[in-house]
């Protein structure tokens, strides 16, 4: 609207109403974004295909993920929305008749100011978005980067295995054949250790219950904190690669001998004793009225919630044990099976192991194969997914900061082209000429850097829950972010004015 306010002030003095005029700006603006819209939602379609034809891992449920009626709906309103909008400012400019008397050079001032301060915003906005984006990419590197707790999980097969009470009703029977498995399985080529526990950590599982210490006293109706409470069988801790701090590890003896003993994490050691070698040997119970269990070992805190999560106190009981709670023998019958080897992920693998179980048992039931590197990948899939939708949604906002400079810069340089052949004709070095464009683009790209520092700082503290292991106020994402988006508006400045000075002087000095 800008480059023919002259025609619109033509049409206006030969009679042309306002609103006739303003009616055909604001349809072309509509057509506009309707237009974008529709080159969107076909964007849309073939990225969502491109994704499917990738299948990432770190894309849950992706064969749900649709262009679907309300995406649909969404874009046509906002298309719309965004056309009447932004056709309501020519048509409020320039669709009146005193458009006819203006200066034309006032008016190409004013236009040229009113596209600099949208530039600006534009790439004040980008930046807001890029930092914010930046963090949360920042938090997302910084959760793969923890450590789960155990080692090398692709070398960590695991599987449910169930000896329902109509099989076996006798408990010591149970804990008999479980022992019998994890020699069996052990004795297989590659196999470096073997265990059993009630779930494995990340896996979204568990119970919590108040752990009571013997040298601790509580007051009448006092309850402690909540820990996570874990049963497991001897070799459980090395097969998953759990370190073992102090004391030492189950053994069978404690399992079939109904030993009343514990182990506890670090985590658990540290608030109630200080440490972990201090754990050992303190007696804790699971109620007040228990009995008094041993600690005879102390495991390394595993990330059980998530590697975004703080690490939970636990406690490790054996797998079968007496007068625990109401129950006079207590026995978990479901249990994971973990096993340890560099061939876990190997399908000929898992068929001896299943082979193996089922010469004890033909008639055990087994379920959820996976290593823990799929456990570990499924806790960090929302982690991961975040980590693709925001690089996107940072490039996007990168792009368009690149567009809002570019297109500022090379819309003056058209409005230019006359004055620019006049400079080369008369000598002046096609650099001398860029650097005048460059110069405003810097202009532009610094102002709208500043702006955009001053108003992501409040709104990144918003994401301050959001964030770990960086601050809402990381100088290394703020300072990446300003050099980055500047480089790249510098650049989008530059273009068009080094396309210019490649004219030929005498053809520039007839544009009209």
């Amino acid at each position: 609207a800008e480059g023919r306010q002259q025609e619109l002030a033509v049409r206006a003095a030969l009679g042309a109403g306002w609103g006739r005029l303003a009616r055909e700006i604001l349809i072309e603006s509509t057509l506009l974004g309707l237009g974008g819209g529709v080159v969107a939602v076909g964007l849309a379609y073939a990225a969502v295909e491109w994704l499917r034809w990738l299948s990432p891992a770190e894309l849950p449920r992706l064969e749900e993920i649709s262009v679907d009626p309300v995406v649909l709906g969404f874009v046509f309103v906002l298309s719309l929305a965004a056309g009447l909008f932004f056709g309501a400012f020519p048509v409020w400019r320039y669709a009146v008749p005193r458009v006819g008397q203006a200066l034309r050079a006032r008016a190409s001032r004013e236009s040229y100011r009113t596209r600099s301060v949208l530039a600006v915003a534009q790439v004040a906005l980008a930046l807001v978005l890029l930092v914010s984006c930046g963090l949360m990419i920042r938090t997302a590197l910084a959760i793969r980067r923890v450590d789960p707790g155990f080692a090398e999980p692709e070398r960590v097969l695991t599987l449910r295995l169930s000896v329902p009470a109509a099989m076996i009703p006798e408990p010591a029977r149970v804990a008999r054949l479980y022992h019998a498995l994890t020699e069996r399985i052990g004795a297989l080529p590659g196999v470096e250790a073997v265990g059993f526990g009630g779930q494995v950590p990340m896996d979204g599982s568990g119970s919590f219950d108040p752990v009571f210490a013997e040298d601790r006293t509580y007051t009448e109706g006092q309850l402690p904190p909540m820990r996570r409470q874990k049963e497991l069988a001897p070799g459980y801790l090395r097969a998953l690669g759990q370190r073992l701090l102090a004391g030492r590890d189950l053994e069978w003896a404690d399992v079939h001998d109904m030993r009343r003993v514990a182990l506890v994490s670090e985590a658990l050691a540290r608030e109630y004793w200080g440490s972990a070698p201090a754990a050992v040997g303190k007696r804790i119970r699971e109620n007040v009225t228990g009995q008094w269990r041993e600690v005879v070992g102390v495991a390394a805190d595993t990330r059980d919630d998530g590697a975004h999560r703080p690490v939970p106190t636990a406690v490790y009981w054996p797998f079968l044990k007496d007068k625990f709670w109401s129950d006079d023998i207590s026995l978990r019958r479901s249990l994971t099976l973990v096993v340890r080897s560099r061939r876990a992920g190997d399908g000929a693998f898992l068929g001896e192991v299943r082979q193996a179980i089922w010469s004890l048992n033909p008639d055990l039931p087994l379920a959820g194969v996976r290593t823990m590197r799929e456990v570990e990948r499924r806790s960090l899939a929302r982690t991961n997914f975040m980590l693709v939708i925001l690089s996107l949604a940072g490039s996007l906002a990168l792009v368009l900061g690149l567009v809002g400079i570019y297109g500022v810069i090379a819309h003056a340089v058209a409005r230019r082209t006359r004055e620019i052949g006049i400079r080369l004709a008369l000598g002046a070095p096609a650099q001398a000429v860029t650097g005048l464009f460059v110069r405003q683009g810097a202009w532009m790209a610094g102002a709208g850097v500043v702006t955009g520092l001053f108003a992501a700082w409040p709104l990144a503290r918003l994401l301050q829950s959001l964030l770990y292991g960086v601050t809402p106020l990381d100088p290394l994402t703020y300072a990446a972010v300003a050099l980055g988006l500047v480089a790249v508006t510098l650049a989008a400045a530059w273009i068009p004015s080094w396309r210019a000075t490649g004219i030929d002087p005498a053809r520039t000095l007839r544009t009209e």
